[in-house]
């Protein structure tokens, strides 16, 4: 997992659209950037859609949210437009973004060993250095944290 207090590594993914994103275009913003395991599953359905009931807040802070997975454009939207999300929704089957960010890890499921994306949130301050770290985010609780952590 990267640390506080480091220049946060630049990508350039395509988003539920297909347009082209950078962390860089975001520079003078502060960005929240989750990372999540899979489109439309109970865990990360929860955690989206309680980004999406928080995204005004997000919004009237001037703040960015966008969700990375290994999802395909195609999935993002499909996911994106059951649920309403109004956020960004990042695709990355090439996992760029996601070991760029080190949450490209080993899981274990029935005791079997796997590579996987763990959950895990960064907030990225205006000058595109990394503010706070939430390394094991939980759906139920993130944004919550993530919206006290920015008072």
């Amino acid at each position: 997992m990267l640390e506080a207090g480091i220049k946060a590594p630049e990508f350039i993914l395509n988003d539920k659209d297909g347009n082209e994103i950078k962390r860089s275009d975001y520079m003078g913003k502060k960005i929240v950037l989750y990372f999540y395991p899979k489109d439309d599953t109970p865990g990360c359905t929860k955690q989206a859609c309680a980004f999406a009931s928080s995204f005004e807040e997000f919004k009237k802070k001037d703040i960015v949210v966008i969700g990375v997975s290994k999802d395909s454009i195609k999935s993002h939207q499909k996911f994106a437009d059951k649920y309403n999300l109004p956020f960004i929704l990042a695709s990355d089957p090439e996992l760029v973004a996601i070991k760029a960010y080190d949450v490209w890890q080993e899981k274990k499921l029935y005791g079997k060993a796997y590579m996987g994306v763990a959950r895990a949130t960064y907030i990225i301050d205006e000058n595109g250095v990394i503010e706070k770290v939430f390394p094991k985010a939980k759906p139920d609780t993130n944004v919550a944290e993530i919206l006290e952590y920015l008072g």
